[in-house]
């Protein structure tokens, strides 16, 4: 059924709500239900057994990148994070890196440059650069809405230009299922996209400008700052994204060593390149790797690292539930079209030169409406790839533009996963973080919008 711009209703209650209540799961919540009341309404049926339906088929999705294998990355990431924590290694390396780092400006480039070296996957990044870098930034009265926007702008945005990435071995399968690539050439294809991946370069490289006062400090962003130096405050409020982890040491007895945080971090790392790009396989290895590595030298006993295991993955049971939610409003907004409703809108109005533009500023209104990046690409791909054709456009620059609109969102998404999981990492309120990071976004997009317009008429 063809709900025209009712399907815009939904997002916007959410974007609206999140706002007034300063809370995210709330927001969702009511979002997804009117959202159904109008599913319902249409079809005569029962908005309730809808929701319930819509949201044991989503959360039960245990697809590669579906509820169930997000469910267990995350909160296995939170296990392999609650180990490294009780160790002692995780605040050593704070201790280590502090010795090296002279300013609050090598401070944020150092959580700059630690979030380039992990880029294998955006959850990774954004839950292990803020964790390590907090107590850094903290010396320096950084305010954690600044960790927060340098943690999320190099999680999404890097994994989509790194040559190799949970995310471009995602992307890839998708073009060869829409036939941009030949089977097997899906990831050799989009190495030939990543130039045009604008808004992944643009807003990572914002950072260091900003850093160094090429640009300015502004809007929430630079009151943050001011209320850091003058008060030392590092808190925007009292509201975080933090579940109970316990940070008590396994074994006080024994010297906390900085090969505790970084030997864990190298075998998720590597694990997660030997299973090809698999982050749920690499994590769950890590895990298993540090536990027994912690048992064997005697930083644990058995049933403390058991029990540091489910402490871990319980901190991550609120920003999961944000998620789960974010996947059902994903669900309401499929079921009313919304993707194909902008598209649509969108089309006919333009020539293959506007297109790439086009395409990216219409999906940017999806995605950050909804907190949809995989998602996205899914569905908008197929629907993009022939339109391209049609037009005469260049199907790489318009799937870029795809790509760039999917991560947009997940920078500027109050409730996107990258958002919560950065908030989860720096101890610090999701709306916060995300309405000071959000004008910076709005920035790189701005940028984008500029770049896909060359694109456009210079790249055929």
């Amino acid at each position: 059924m063809d709900y025209g711009a009712l399907a815009l209703i939904p997002p916007l209650v959410v974007i609206v709500l999140a706002i007034v209540m300063r809370t995210s799961f709330e927001p969702l919540l009511i979002g997804c239900l009117v959202g159904f009341v109008i599913i319902a309404t249409h079809n005569q049926t029962n908005f309730f057994t809808d929701f319930v339906e819509s949201t044991m088929r989503v959360i039960g999705d245990s697809s590669s990148g579906g509820s169930v294998w997000v469910i267990l990355v995350c909160g296995l990431y939170g296990s392999l994070i609650g180990l490294m924590v009780r160790s002692g290694g995780t605040l050593k390396f704070g201790d280590w890196a502090l010795q090296r780092i002279r300013s609050k400006k090598g401070a944020l480039m150092g959580a700059w440059l630690l979030g380039l070296v992990i880029f294998l996957d955006d959850y990774l990044s954004a839950l292990a650069v803020g964790l390590s870098m907090r107590k850094i930034t903290d010396a320096y009265k950084v305010p954690r809405e600044t960790l927060a926007y340098i943690v999320n702008t190099t999680a999404p945005p890097w994994s989509v230009i790194a040559p190799i990435s949970t995310w471009t071995i995602f992307i890839g399968s998708i073009l060869e299922t829409t036939h941009v690539a030949a089977t097997g050439q899906g990831l050799a294809t989009y190495w030939k996209m990543i130039p045009f991946v604008a808004y992944g370069y643009i807003s990572v490289l914002l950072i260091p400008l900003f850093i160094y006062g090429v640009f300015p400090w502004f809007g929430k962003m630079k009151k943050a700052n001011e209320r850091a130096e003058t008060t030392g405050n590092l808190f925007g409020s009292s509201l975080t994204m933090s579940g109970v982890l316990d940070i008590t040491l396994l074994n006080p007895k024994k010297e906390s060593k900085v090969i505790y945080f970084i030997l864990p971090m190298a075998v998720a790392l590597a694990a997660t390149i030997w299973f090809d790009i698999d982050a749920l396989k690499g994590v769950m290895i890590a895990v298993a790797f540090t536990f027994i590595y912690y048992l064997i030298i005697k930083l644990g006993t058995f049933h403390q690292l058991s029990e540091t295991v489910f402490s871990g993955f319980n901190s991550m049971v609120y920003a999961l539930a944000i998620l789960m939610m974010s996947y059902v409003l994903k669900d309401v907004n499929d079921k009313m079209g919304l993707t194909q409703y902008v598209l649509n809108a969108v089309s006919p109005y333009v020539s293959k030169q506007w297109l790439p533009f086009a395409v990216f500023f219409s999906l940017s209104t999806i995605s950050v409406t909804t907190g949809s990046s995989w998602g996205l690409y899914a569905v908008a791909i197929p629907i993009v790839v022939p339109l391209a054709q049609h037009l005469g456009g260049n199907v790489l620059v318009c799937c870029g533009a795809v790509v760039s609109a999917g991560v947009f969102g997940a920078n500027a998404c109050l409730y996107g996963d990258a958002t919560v999981l950065t908030s989860q990492s720096t101890e610090n309120s999701n709306l916060d973080n995300g309405l000071a990071q959000l004008p910076y976004a709005f920035l790189a997009f701005a940028l984008s919008c500029i770049a896909y317009i060359i694109f456009g008429y210079t790249v055929y």
